[in-house]
């Protein structure tokens, strides 16, 4: 019999979003195990040296680290999801990489101080967008026919694009027919879909909210 999964997680954290997005592509049973990351409980610090979500319980095993999680996964756990050519393999990593750095990005965003900031910020993502644009095919994923780990890294940071929108009343990405076709068929796809708590969306504006960012006051300014 298999070690028992249990995904530690936070409800706001994409990267939590990510695991749980290739556990249930690979059809596996888990437990989520929610923390407040504000008040950790002793046993969470035991098992995540960072202190982030997520960790993965492999029986007695604790694994820690997204891009850790979700390789192990795919390295235990048919279908795989990263391609057997070592070249294809790589270059796949380096995308998934690219997500991490986008979602540092779209914080780096959220958190500007002032709009000018905001503006500097906006121009970062509007760059990288224009870099995945130039990448991607016609789909329906990131590897053409084979849904993979790089959709399940990006799936997460297109969210905070439904958050964005809705307070901008415009489109993100009206230069990137590429990328927004991509992140309307992970929004549909039932993984994705499955990966966070019902009230996601209420939770993540509220976060956003809170920050004192430039953000910040925009939104209190239209409420």
């Amino acid at each position: 019999m298999s070690a028992p999964l249990v995904l530690v997680s936070h409800a706001l954290c994409p990267y939590v979003q990510r695991a749980a997005i290739v556990l249930a592509e690979k059809g596996a049973a888990f437990e989520r195990r929610w923390v407040d990351l504000a008040d950790k409980p002793a046993w969470f610090r035991a098992v995540s040296p960072l202190g982030k979500t997520p960790v993965l319980l492999v029986g007695d095993a604790a694994l820690f680290e997204s891009a850790v999680i979700c390789e192990y996964l795919d390295e235990t756990i048919a279908p795989r999801l990263l391609p057997d050519d070592a070249i294809a393999r790589a270059r796949e990593r380096g995308w998934i990489a690219l997500a991490s750095a986008m979602l540092d990005a779209i914080a780096a965003y959220y958190n500007a101080a002032d709009d000018a900031a905001l503006a500097r910020r906006r121009g970062d993502l509007d760059a990288r967008f224009a870099t995945l644009e130039a990448a991607l095919g016609d789909g329906p994923w990131f590897a053409d026919a084979r849904f993979g780990l790089v959709d399940a890294a990006f799936a997460p940071l297109f969210r905070y694009l439904d958050a964005l929108e809705r307070l901008d009343g415009e489109p993100w990405l009206p230069h990137a027919p590429h990328v927004a076709a991509w992140r309307h068929r992970l929004a549909a796809r039932a993984s994705v879909r499955d990966a966070t708590v019902a009230d996601y969306p209420q939770r993540l504006l509220a976060f956003l909210a809170a920050r004192g960012s430039a953000l910040s006051r925009r939104m209190a300014a239209l409420a």
